[in-house]
């Protein structure tokens, strides 16, 4: 894995960073970097929602005898991941986001902090597809 490892998205290096810093809104190189990394190719997870719960970001629900109790994140998988994925969902509360209506949604109903989650997993899901679609190709140079 020619990225293991490094901050920063030199040229030659993976492809993959480049594609998802690209295409998914408010994902910079240190945050497509992480996502490149510990996501890794295609064959590492047999769906996105598998990918979500590696993340940490997935909601557990503990019930018994028809009561359930109030979710609340998993935090499995990296801390740094998480923060950063976070990180790139609040970016999303900006009026020019492409998915703002929905941020703006869930703020309402739940609060920004619950709209960011959601927004992060929804950035972990398209990563996700986005590493898939490039198959063997996403550690190859660029």
């Amino acid at each position: 894995m020619p990225c293991a490892g490094s901050w920063s998205v030199p040229p030659g290096s993976c492809a993959a960073p480049r594609v998802l810093a690209g295409q998914l809104y408010g994902v910079g190189p240190v945050t497509a970097l992480a996502l490149t990394c510990w996501l890794g190719g295609a064959g590492r997870f047999t769906s996105a929602r598998q990918a979500v719960r590696f993340t940490g970001l997935d909601i557990t629900v503990y019930s018994s005898d028809g009561r359930r109790s109030p979710g609340h994140l998993s935090r499995q998988g990296p801390p740094v991941l998480r923060w950063c994925v976070y990180e790139a969902g609040k970016t999303h509360a900006r009026a020019g986001a492409p998915d703002h209506g929905y941020y703006a949604a869930v703020k309402d109903r739940k609060g920004g902090k619950r709209a960011a989650l959601s927004e992060a997993r929804k950035i972990v899901r398209r990563a996700c597809h986005l590493l898939g679609e490039l198959g063997g190709d996403a550690f190859a140079a660029a």
